[in-house]
């Protein structure tokens, strides 16, 4: 048996998230000691290594406590297990999609800077310099009435 702090080490959870964790139900293996000091076995460890799992993929709190509920009542449950996994692979799916739209961005933001940096370009980051070269870069400039503001 194991306790709070020696299973946020194992799980490389904090001390917090696993209190956390318990507290809203989702370690349902969990025990107390005569003390009341929750204690965590090999069931225990599993479920906060698999909440972390569903945490980290950003699946939310709430619906992490439906999948607990329902691995709780059996294999009847496997079909609404499965397609609430779907459908969480599909919203991670969309976010990666974000993500990759984000870290596109940032590659041109950067190569850009190094262009700056190198004097290749004039620095078309700065709002304060636009008026200097819009003729310059007219594509990348808000409309004459936003741009004045």
């Amino acid at each position: 048996m194991h306790t709070v702090k020696e299973a946020a080490l194992i799980t490389g959870l904090t001390e917090h998230a696993v209190r956390f964790y318990t507290d809203k139900g989702l370690v349902p293996s969990v025990q107390r000691n005569h003390n009341n000091i929750r204690m965590f076995d090999e069931e225990s460890i599993n479920w906060l290594n698999g909440i972390k799992c569903l945490k980290q993929s950003g699946m939310p709190i709430e619906v992490i406590k439906i999948y607990v509920d329902l691995c709780l009542k059996g294999d009847s449950t496997i079909p609404q297990r499965s397609a609430l996994m779907m459908e969480h692979k599909e919203v991670a799916l969309a976010k990666l999609e974000e993500a990759k739209q984000h870290v596109a961005h940032m590659e041109e933001k950067t190569a850009l800077y190094q262009a700056i940096l190198e004097h290749r370009s004039p620095d078309t980051t700065n709002p304060g310099n636009w008026d200097k070269i819009q003729h310059m870069h007219s594509d990348v400039f808000y409309s004459p009435t936003v741009r004045k503001v």
